[in-house]
């Protein structure tokens, strides 16, 4: 995971309100769509960048895939937001 590319996925409003729309749960890629007035490719997009900074993962079963939350990178994109604040005195 390279940090300009987490920091440009979640850069979009709409990326930001998918990965909300996560942390309830895992979602299929239909149920994320049908919550956003777009078309299904332009969701499919998203969800490729989310994927590509590895905020999100995916698993297939039978005909669907669902998409969930990689907790892992939010932890070390917090770790490094936290070491650039500095200690307060």
């Amino acid at each position: 995971m390279g940090m300009n590319e987490t920091l440009k996925a979640i850069s979009d409003s709409a990326r930001r309100d998918i990965l909300a729309m996560l942390k309830d749960g895992k979602k299929s890629a239909g149920e994320i769509a049908e919550k956003f007035n777009l078309t299904g490719a332009t969701v499919s997009y998203h969800l490729s960048k989310l994927k590509k900074a590895d905020l999100i993962v995916e698993q297939k079963y039978k005909n669907f895939i669902y998409y969930e939350l990689n907790t892992s990178v939010f932890e070390e994109v917090l770790t490094w937001l936290y070491s650039i604040g500095g200690s307060k005195k």
